[in-house]
């Protein structure tokens, strides 16, 4: 039996949907497929919806009997092999959830990343203190010092992505709410103000402030992140946050429905412009 895992990388899931297109280019039905490898049609959904581990030697003959070329089939093989490298983050397994882990693979293969945020300034956003401030406020249960501090050094390592020559465009959209509660000692949210000052300079990133005065819109629900991919086999995604775990979301209705919601957030939040201005205003208050 294949291996299987707590959340597969976004490798995994690409190359598992490029096996089942080619099996169903080649004209076969999964019980077909899995006859070639003398497993249970099960296995195959697995393999094709990333719920298993690749193995290689199975890889090798379904793509045999799908008639793929031996170059093409090498080239397979070997981002195979590449996806089922553990990504960086699995050496944050002690303090990752499963549910999260996910998240992050999605965060390093994005091209654009957009997200609502009612309550705190995003991960990739945060300072050392503020994230660790909220860890300490808010981990119900998880308050072990040790603990905290390597959930902070995840969140540190994850805004690596930001300085990569092939960094996302980030487009965060946050209510005034996370600039008017004060976190942790003093000083803290004026660092974290700094730092979104100086990510605002990015070319690559856009913050805008949904004010008070801008009155209700139609994101107060909750938080939520929409992915977009720039490999075809990988769909926009949104992901939503609750207490103890979180949903991916890739059905077109269910997306569209969030993409519209960040469009008129968008429009009716504070320009990138004047949310600069907003932040240089309360730097100078704190």
């Amino acid at each position: 039996m294949s291996e299987p895992r707590s959340a597969p990388t976004v490798g995994q899931v690409v190359l598992g949907r490029r096996l089942q297109d080619l099996r169903e280019r080649a004209g076969l039905r999964r019980e077909e497929a899995a006859k070639v490898l003398r497993v249970a049609p099960g296995t195959i959904r697995r393999m094709e919806t990333a719920e298993v581990a690749l193995k290689i030697p199975y890889v090798q003959l379904l793509l045999a009997a799908y008639g793929v070329p031996e170059d093409e089939a090498q080239g397979f093989v070997e981002l195979a092999e590449e996806a089922n490298k553990p990504g960086w983050w699995q050496r944050f397994h002690d303090v990752l959830p499963g549910w999260f882990s996910m998240y992050v693979s999605l965060e390093g293969a994005a091209s654009l990343i957009r997200a609502y945020e009612p309550q705190f300034v995003p991960g990739l956003l945060q300072t050392e203190d503020y994230a660790r401030a909220i860890m300490r406020g808010g981990a119900v249960g998880h308050t072990d010092p040790e603990e905290i501090e390597r959930h902070v050094a995840l969140r540190m390592e994850r805004q690596a992505l930001l300085a990569r020559p092939d960094a996302p465009r980030l487009w965060v959209i946050m209510d005034e709410t996370v600039l008017r509660r004060p976190v942790g000692a003093p000083g803290v949210l004026r660092g974290q103000v700094e730092k979104l000052l100086e990510c605002t300079r990015l070319p690559h990133v856009t913050l805008q402030i949904a004010e008070f005065a801008g009155g209700h819109h139609p994101g107060t629900y909750g938080p939520f992140v929409l992915f977009r991919f720039s490999v075809p086999e990988l769909p926009d995604m949104v992901y939503s946050e609750y207490l103890t775990g979180a949903v991916y979301l890739d059905a077109r209705p269910e997306v569209a429905t969030h993409l519209e919601v960040m469009d008129r957030m968008a429009a009716q939040a504070a320009s990138a412009q004047r949310t600069k201005e907003i932040l240089d205003e309360l730097r100078r208050e704190l």
